[in-house]
């Protein structure tokens, strides 16, 4: 399955985007109103110009991409993968793409539409046929540098070759896809591809920013006439908010059943974690930047752990005084193991902060 497609949660679209004082809506980034329109990056960069260049650069930021501009389908003219008697080619032509998938007798080929995922785990292919959408059944992979199965596809031989094709989205799951890969690919509950921006830009989190500029040029701050989500609790912030994308389904026991493979859904993982609690300082925004490129690097994360927990011989800057006996650095080395569902060829940080012991089972 694509990463992440699955419903939301909470209820937050208004008809209304501005209450009768003026101030935005509680918005939920994945269910804009039908009377939403959107003014795109330029308009924001006429402000926040470094703030939107470093977002255009990040994983949100391409979140999907058109197939002209793909670094991966660029950067592999010529990928080819085989299951049994189906032969699959991802061919370069020109700023396109073309998926093909063959038994030797017959043949389907069709333009690659849209590329989801920028490519540093790996990258899905959206196809139309036959007046449907359909997930690829291969998607490129960068640990093998080629293509695989895609995740939850089944890794048999398909019994037909429409089947080999992939696999037909419902009308749902199309919704699901664009809403959390896009911004504005779904308005009022109904695809609006034409107008969408491929990728996580400003006004998905933020709501339409027209009024907001016109306020700003004409003197007034229009401050009032922005979402901003950093009003929100820890928790609001990280289960419901960031969680609409990042957690993938709102039934925690779907997630469950899903094993290894719900590694990848973060605010799931972390409600785990003993240290969850409403507190700013263990959502999401506390350690990530969603406006810039993912910090990787480990020593960054340690300011983030002593934010609430205390080192051997200094005090914690409030809060917990939990002292960690074994090292005074790399925090998330021990606590946040990378760990790699095999389909995946990557290996996701787990966000189930914990004591890990050695050789234990994965914590379902």
């Amino acid at each position: 399955m694509l990463l992440l497609f699955l419903l939301g949660v909470g209820s937050w679209a208004s008809s209304n985007l501005f209450s009768q004082q003026g101030s935005p809506v509680r918005w939920h980034p994945r269910r804009p109103p039908a009377n939403a329109e959107f003014v795109g990056d330029q308009a924001c960069a006429q402000c926040h110009k470094k703030m939107v260049t470093q977002l255009s650069q990040s994983a949100m930021g391409i979140a999907m991409e058109p197939v002209a501009d793909s670094k991966v389908l660029i950067e592999n003219p010529n990928m080819t993968f085989r299951s049994g008697p189906y032969i699959y080619e991802i061919k370069r032509q020109e700023k396109q793409s073309v998926y093909t998938v063959t038994d030797g007798k017959e043949t389907i080929t069709l333009p690659i539409l849209y590329a989801f995922g920028q490519g540093k785990a790996g990258q899905t292919y959206v196809l139309q046929y036959e007046g449907g959408y359909y997930e690829s059944l291969v998607s490129y992979y960068n640990e093998v540098q080629g293509l695989d199965f895609t995740i939850g596809a089944q890794r048999t031989v398909p019994e037909s070759l429409k089947k080999a094709l992939g696999r037909r989205l419902s009308e749902n799951e199309v919704g699901n896809c664009f809403s959390c890969h896009s911004t504005g690919g779904v308005v009022g509950g109904k695809l609006n591809l034409e107008k969408m921006t491929p990728g996580i830009r400003c006004e998905a989190c933020h709501g339409p920013g027209g009024s907001h500029v016109a306020a700003t040029k004409e003197g007034d701050p229009g401050a009032n006439l922005i979402y901003n989500p950093k009003g929100l609790s820890g928790d609001q912030l990280t289960q419901d908010f960031c969680a609409s994308c990042h957690r993938g389904n709102d039934e925690f026991g779907i997630l469950k059943t899903m094993e290894i493979n719900n590694v990848r859904f973060q605010p799931y993982r972390i409600f785990h974690s003993k240290c969850y609690s409403d507190d700013r300082r263990i959502s999401c925004t506390a350690c990530h930047n969603p406006h810039e490129p993912l910090k990787r690097e480990v020593s960054y994360y340690d300011a983030k752990c002593l934010a609430c927990h205390a080192l051997k011989d200094k005090p914690a800057a409030q809060g917990l005084e939990i002292a960690c006996k074994v090292a005074t650095k790399d925090c998330i080395t021990c606590h946040m193991p990378k760990i790699g569902p095999p389909a995946a060829h990557f290996k996701f940080t787990d966000h189930y902060i914990r004591i890990v012991k050695s050789q234990e089972a994965y914590p379902n």
